[in-house]
């Protein structure tokens, strides 16, 4: 994984509660050891990077993590600042009852219609799932173009939990089948005249303004599809712990992502249990019982496995991260 020298993006994510956190923040720091500068981002919203590195990365921009020599960097990204932003996109399209009655006097109805389908107030009050996680990756993308940041050659990417990165993948195609219809909805009002253009509350350069803008974040978000697929530059790490629940749904995760061609190659099991204790040797057991699974799934026994055991002590600060990465990311 720390071969080469050309940038690669390292998404880690599971079912939430099985130290999705640690390890990204543990493989972003081996990468750091190896040399390469690195850039750790939580697109997470239960954001908990901060306690991970023991101290405090928030504010949205990169945060040089103390210990490494200035090789790696860390970043936590606002979701509440990209709700908004959609909030605001949507806004500029929504259009009220009176508003259609009006458009329907005046001869287009039928594009009332099509914008009442649209149901644009329910995407101002509750932007689609995954969006802000897809917004703060897209930010993050077009942030490494600046020169300033574009030494990175290694980004982890600490996701949300499963069903969160789930939905994130398909996002792009609602965009195209919702927010799609509002440009050209909007590209064709702008053009019915002052009357109707006067109902958007804005002047003509203001909806030019918006359009623009929501053409923008589609190409972003598609660019954001587009990394997530590419079999060069980016690789989706599951990350899991030895219980039913965990490797079931690892399983689902997994067939998902090759239905949607992500790249994915490793299974991280994580909080193994090496120890003789009574209590310890029947949890063992069931941690086996589990593995087992993990044999006869035909999707999760063809990636590689790294087993990870359950440490003694709670892993946070750099030093305890570059120990659990010494255990833990090795060929």
């Amino acid at each position: 994984m720390a071969k080469g020298k050309d940038r690669k993006y390292y998404m880690v994510g599971g079912k939430g509660g099985v130290g999705k956190t640690s390890l990204s923040s543990s493989l972003a720091v081996r990468f750091a050891t190896a040399g390469h500068h690195t850039l750790l981002v939580s697109t997470d919203p239960a954001h908990s990077l901060s306690d991970s590195l023991a101290q405090d990365v928030t504010g949205g921009l990169p945060v040089a993590v103390e210990g490494t020599d200035g090789m790696m960097y860390a970043m936590e990204v606002d979701p509440d600042q990209a709700k908004a932003e959609f909030a605001a996109f949507a806004k500029q399209a929504d259009v009220s009852a009176g508003a259609k009655d009006f458009m329907s006097s005046v001869g287009l109805g039928g594009l009332a219609d099509q914008l009442g389908d649209l149901k644009l107030g329910e995407l101002l009050d509750t932007p689609p799932p995954g969006l802000d996680e897809a917004i703060a990756i897209a930010k993050v993308v077009q942030f490494i173009k600046d020169e300033k940041y574009a030494k990175f050659t290694r980004i982890v990417f600490d996701t949300a939990p499963t069903g969160h990165t789930l939905r994130l993948l398909s996002l792009p195609d609602f965009l195209d089948a919702s927010i799609g219809k509002i440009v050209r909805l909007r590209q064709k009002l702008t053009s019915a005249g002052d009357a109707v253009k006067s109902l958007f509350g804005v002047a003509d350069e203001a909806q030019d303004e918006a359009v623009v803008k929501l053409e923008r974040l589609k190409a972003q978000l598609q660019e954001v599809k587009d990394l997530f697929r590419n079999e060069d530059t980016t690789e989706f790490v599951i990350v899991t712990i030895p219980t039913v629940l965990g490797i079931s749904e690892s399983g689902r995760l997994l067939a998902e992502l090759r239905k949607e061609g992500v790249p994915a190659r490793r299974l991280v099991v994580n909080q193994i249990i090496n120890a003789a204790v009574t209590f310890c040797t029947v949890k063992a057991k069931d941690q086996r019982r589990a593995m087992e699974m993990l044999d006869a799934d035909a999707g999760l026994r063809t990636l590689k496995r790294i087993e990870a055991p359950l440490f003694d002590m709670e892993i946070r600060g750099v030093p305890a991260l570059q120990f659990m990465g010494g255990q833990v990311w090795t060929d």
